[in-house]
Parts: C-alpha cells; structure tokens; sequence
C-alpha cells in the first residue's frame, strides 16, 4: 500500500512520468523525445524503475506518434548500456538481427549468412519469436538445423571465436525487452521495441544491415544508424520484414556510413515478378536441400545471392552493384555443399 500511495501521491509525481507527459501532451505540445531522454528513459525501463501502467502508456503513446531517429538511436544507446559484455569481446564483420519472421517464403536469408560465414566473415545474429501466430522464426530453424542458441553473451562470444557465427535471442540479451515485445497480444500493436531491437549490435560490428516491413520508416533507421555512428548500415524492406531481398522486386537500399551523407539506390529485380507464389508447405528441410544444390529453385537462390550482394556492398567489399552481384554469386557457387560451416 505505500508502494502505491507513493505512485499516486499528485505532490510526488514518478521520475518516469515527465517522459510520458513530453509524449502525451496533446497535437500543440507533445513533441519527440531527445536523444539523452530516449536514452535516459529505456535505461530506467530496463533496470525496473518504472510502473508496468507507464510502460504500456509510453509504448503506445510512441507508437501513435510514430519514433523519430533520436528516439530510436536513444533507446538503443540506453539498452546497451545495460549490456553486461564479455570480456573478450570478439571482432565480427557483420550484425545480423531477425526480429520479424517469415510467412510467405522460408529464410533463405539463413542461408545467405551460412554462405558468408563459409567465406571466412564472422557474424552474430540475434533475434526473437513466437509474438505474431504463422511465422517461421530464425531460432527454431536454427534449432531444426542442430545449431546452437547462444545462452549468453560469453557463450556467443565463444562462439564466434570458434565458427564465426553465433545466435542471441532477445532473453539474453535483455530479458526485459522480451517481455515488452511480448506484450504484443495485450496492447494490440507493435511497439518501438521491434524497431530499435534491430540497432542493438551488441558487439560493435562495423557492419549492420537491417530489414523491416513497413514502407516509410527507412529513413528513421537510417537516421537512428547515423546518430549511432555505424561505419556501415543499410537498411531495406525485406520479404515478411527480415533481411532478405525479394529478388521478384526492385529494391530501393539505404545505406549510410558513420555520419556521413545518406545514399539511396535501387537494386533491380532479378526474376520475374510473377514466379514466386506463397509458399504452402514452409518445409524448412528445404534449406537444405537448396544448400547442398538439390533443389534448384530459382526465386531460393535468387534471394540468397541478392541479399548476399546487398550485403557484401555494404561492407564495402564491393563497389558496385554488378561487382557485388558477381562477387556474391561466387561466394555462393564456392560454398561447401557438403555441410553448413556451423556445427
């Protein structure tokens, strides 16, 4: 009861409270958060200073709002202050998040990072599931596969000293995150938390690449990656909002680098527009299959070599479109077929 009397107290009011009113004043007074305050607000979230009643009222208060860069570049910095990191912090190429799911297609971008893994470039993945019924999630795929779910930042460290690739689900690396991705069902929207989860890059690598679904927010993220000061970021609308180009469509990337100016250019289709209808079956032993040249499906291997291009421009391995397109499809014809280079 004195817990909430003090909450209620109107003399008295919580620390948390002001980042609620500077959102919730109305179309005249209401205005972004800064980028200290969007940092200062999801540290106090995330060391369990504030109220579950604010929570859902800043998330949604967001929201309908829709974030800005600061705000999504705040949240990100506030969260990794709270990281507890290993030690040995491993050098790895490239970030890799996986916060949407598939639906229509597989995963095939599961195999575009087994193929740059294969080509000696090192890779932490981290992710979530399981918040939106119907979707194929990268940790299950990965578990399917035999591989391993990193079950801390010390084990995903070790793991990429060891094979160059680790998997973090979001429980790992803020259990609180979790849950407030998981209040999905209960406040009926996404909230902010599925945008700037895909920021995180935990153990700083020079390389970030980030999908999302919803057309008109590539400039908040490429925003958020220059307010970070990524040496490399890009970010475009993958299939089902994953990292995964859609070779039946053009593909408009936007890349920035540290803080530089950002560039736009579109990547053009590949295939057909017509040649991918959803997939039925979302057998994921079919990655396999594709892996080992079993399966020739075009729209497959199309996406993993379209994305692998992406990607690999990015990182600055390419200078162009057709250099990174033909780099990527040797990459890709080179694998090892006979097994994925994790175990």
């Amino acid at each position: 009861m004195k817990d909430q009397a003090r909450v209620l107290d109107p003399n008295k009011p919580h620390p948390f409270s002001r980042f609620v009113a500077i959102l919730g004043r109305g179309k005249t007074k209401q205005r972004h958060l800064t980028l200290e305050e969007s940092r200062e607000s999801m540290a106090m979230i995330l060391r369990g200073e504030v109220e579950p009643e604010q929570i859902g009222a800043f998330l949604m208060l967001l929201r309908l709002k829709e974030e800005a860069p600061e705000e999504i570049a705040g949240f990100a910095m506030g969260t990794r202050d709270t990281f507890d990191l290993p030690d040995n912090l491993p050098a790895v190429d490239l970030d890799w998040s996986s916060y949407a799911g598939k639906r229509v297609q597989l995963p095939w971008y599961l195999l575009t990072v087994m193929a740059l893994v294969g080509a000696g470039y090192k890779v932490l993945m981290h992710g979530t599931e399981g918040h939106t019924p119907g979707r194929v999630y990268t940790r299950d795929v990965l578990t399917h596969l035999g591989l391993p779910i990193s079950s801390s930042l010390q084990m995903a460290a070790d793991e990429i000293e060891a094979q160059g690739f680790a998997y973090v689900p979001l429980e790992v690396l803020s259990p609180k995150l979790q849950e407030m991705i998981n209040l999905r069902p209960i406040l009926g929207l996404r909230s902010p938390v599925h945008s700037f989860t895909r920021i995180l890059n935990p153990f700083n690598a020079p390389t970030v690449m980030q999908g999302i679904f919803h057309r008109g927010f590539m400039d908040i993220h490429s925003g958020a990656a220059q307010l970070l000061d990524i040496p490399n970021a890009a970010v475009f609308r993958g299939d089902g909002g994953e990292i995964e180009r859609r070779p039946n469509k053009p593909t408009p990337v936007w890349t920035t680098h540290g803080t530089t100016e950002l560039h736009v250019e579109e990547w053009p289709q590949m295939i057909d527009e017509g040649h991918a209808p959803p997939d039925q079956e979302m057998d994921v032993n079919r990655l396999m299959r594709v892996w080992r040249g079993e399966d020739d499906d075009e729209y497959a291997h199309e996406a993993v070599v379209g994305t692998l291009a992406v990607t690999l421009k990015t990182m600055g391995k390419a200078a162009t479109m057709d250099e990174a397109t033909a780099l990527a499809r040797d990459i890709w014809t080179g694998r090892d077929t006979s097994k994925l280079p994790v175990k």
